[in-house]
């Protein structure tokens, strides 16, 4: 498994982040699945790919990638 760099709490709530925990099989369907419609918009779009890659990124971050 690859060395974890650990999150700073503090940097992460300057930037308005929360902390958020799922299991690897949740994270993988979360990385690979878009919910987003024809009638979705950009922004909607944009939203949904963030939140894509960093349920796939948190993966590889723990050597959990396939």
């Amino acid at each position: 498994m690859a060395a974890v760099d650990p999150t700073d709490p503090q940097s992460e709530q300057e930037m308005g982040r929360i902390a958020f925990w799922l299991a690897p099989d949740d994270l993988r369907w979360l990385a690979r699945h878009c919910c987003c419609g024809p009638e979705a918009s950009d922004e909607d779009r944009d939203r949904c790919g963030r939140i894509r890659f960093r349920a796939s990124a948190a993966l590889h971050k723990q050597g959990l990638t396939d």
